[in-house]
C-alpha cells in the first residue's frame, strides 16, 4: 500500500492543502473545530509529513542536529533514541553528527551543517555544550539551540539547557562506600573536558572531606570513559602497596574495565574489592558481579532537551514567548552486588 499524501488528508477532511500544512505546523490561525477534523482524517490515514519535503516547500526548516563527541557508545544510542522520538512525534526530521569537540573551526563547522542541512536548531551533548565559546558563536549566528549540561543547579546564563547534578550522584556512591568502611577509596577520572568528569571529582572529594578521610592523591588516575582506561587505572591503583579497598570509575565502562583487572588478578569482587560505576548502563547489570552504579535517565533527558528545542521553535513561530525555565535531573544510587562491606569474607560452604 502506498503512503498517505497530504492530499489525501485534504480530500477526506474536506479542506485545502494549506490548511491541513497549517494544522501540521500547529498554526493559530486554524478554527478548532477544522483542526479537530483535519487531525482525525491524519490519524485515521497514519498520515506522517516528510520533513525534508516540508523543508523544501517552506521558508521554516523541519530538522533539527543532534551534535556530539563522546566515547561511550552507549551514551551516545540513548541520546539518539530520546532526541528521536520527540522528532517522529512532533513531525521534525533528525540528523546525527558527531565530531571533533577540540576542533578550533568547531564554531564555523555547525554554522555551515545548519546552513546546508536547513536545520532549525541543535541539540548539544557535552563537551561541545559546555564550551563558552561555542555558544556565543552560535548565539551570535542567532542559531537555536539546547544544552545538555552537568551542573548541581540552573545556571541561569540566558542559553537555554536541561542540567544533570553528577556532584551529589557521585557524592552519594562515595558515602554509600564509606558507610561500608571504606577508607582508601580509589577513583578513575573519565575525560577532563567532559565537565561531568569535573563534578563526579568534586561528590568524591567532597565525601572524603564531609567524612573526615585524608585525601590520597596517589588513588586518583587520569583517563577517559572507556573501558581500556578503566582496566589500566585499575591495574595501576591495585599494583600499589597500600592499594585500596574500593574503587570508583567515573561510568560504568570504567568500572567495567576494573572489574576486568579485579578478575583477572584474581581479586574476588566484593569482597577483596568493592567497585561502583556511574550511568547504569548495560554494563552495570551485564557484568559479574553486577555493578553498583547512579541511574542516569540519558534517553528521557535527551527527549526533555529535544522537547524544549522544538517547543520553542514552535512557539516562536506562532509569535508566542518562548520557555524561560530550564529543567534538572539527578541521577539515583543503585546498589547492586559490586560492593560491600571491607574486610568481608563470602559465607563458607
Amino acid at each position: 500500500m502506498r503512503s498517505a499524501t497530504i492530499k489525501d488528508v485534504a480530500e477526506r477532511a474536506g479542506v485545502s492543502l494549506k490548511t491541513v500544512s497549517r494544522v501540521i505546523n500547529n498554526e493559530p490561525s486554524v478554527h478548532a473545530r477544522t483542526r479537530e477534523k483535519v487531525q482525525r482524517e491524519i490519524d485515521a490515514l497514519g498520515y506522517q509529513p516528510d520533513p525534508s519535503a516540508r523543508s523544501l516547500r517552506s521558508t521554516r526548516a523541519y530538522a533539527i542536529g543532534l551534535v556530539y563527541d563522546n566515547p561511550n557508545a552507549h551514551y551516545i544510542i540513548n541520546l539518539q533514541r530520546g532526541v528521536l522520538s520527540v522528532c517522529r512525534s512532533s513531525g521534525f526530521g533528525l540528523q546525527i553528527h558527531p565530531c571533533d569537540s577540540s576542533s578550533p573551526k568547531l564554531a564555523d563547522e555547525l554554522c555551515e551543517l545548519v546552513r546546508r542541512s536547513r536545520l532549525a536548531g541543535l541539540v548539544l551533548a557535552p563537551p561541545m555544550s559546555e564550551q563558552p565559546a561555542l555558544i556565543r558563536a552560535l548565539s551570535e549566528a542567532k542559531i537555536p539551540f539546547i544544552r545538555i549540561i552537568s551542573a548541581r543547579k540552573d545556571p541561569q546564563d540566558g542559553s537555554p539547557c536541561v542540567y544533570v547534578d553528577d556532584r551529589d550522584a557521585a557524592y552519594a556512591i562515595t558515602e554509600h562506600l564509606i558507610q561500608l568502611g571504606h577508607q582508601r577509596i580509589g577513583f578513575l577520572w573519565g575525560g577532563r573536558e567532559h565537565r561531568s568528569s569535573l563534578e563526579r571529582y568534586q561528590g568524591y572529594e567532597d565525601a572524603l572531606k564531609d567524612y573526615g578521610i585524608a585525601l590520597d592523591r596517589k588513588l586518583i588516575v587520569p583517563g577517559d570513559y572507556t573501558f581500556d582506561d578503566g582496566f589500566r587505572g585499575a591495574r595501576k591503583l591495585l599494583a600499589l602497596k597500600d592499594r585500596p579497598s574500593a574503587i570508583f570509575g567515573s561510568n560504568d565502562e570504567i568500572a567495567a574495565g576494573v572489574l576486568a583487572a579485579a578478575h583477572s588478578d584474581g581479586i574476588n569482587v566484593p569482597y577483596e574489592l568493592s567497585i561502583a560505576g556511574f550511568e547504569d548502563s548495560p554494563f552495570s547489570k551485564q557484568s559479574w558481579p553486577a555493578l553498583t552504579t547512579a541511574r542516569q535517565a540519558t534517553e528521557e533527558i535527551a527527549r526533555h532537551a529535544a522537547q524544549r528545542l522544538i517547543g520553542d521553535l514552535q512557539r516562536e513561530a506562532n509569535g508566542e514567548p518562548v520557555s524561560s525555565s530550564n529543567e534538572g535531573f539527578s541521577p539515583e544510587l543503585v546498589v547492586r552486588g559490586s560492593t560491600a562491606p571491607r574486610h568481608t569474607a563470602p559465607a563458607k560452604r
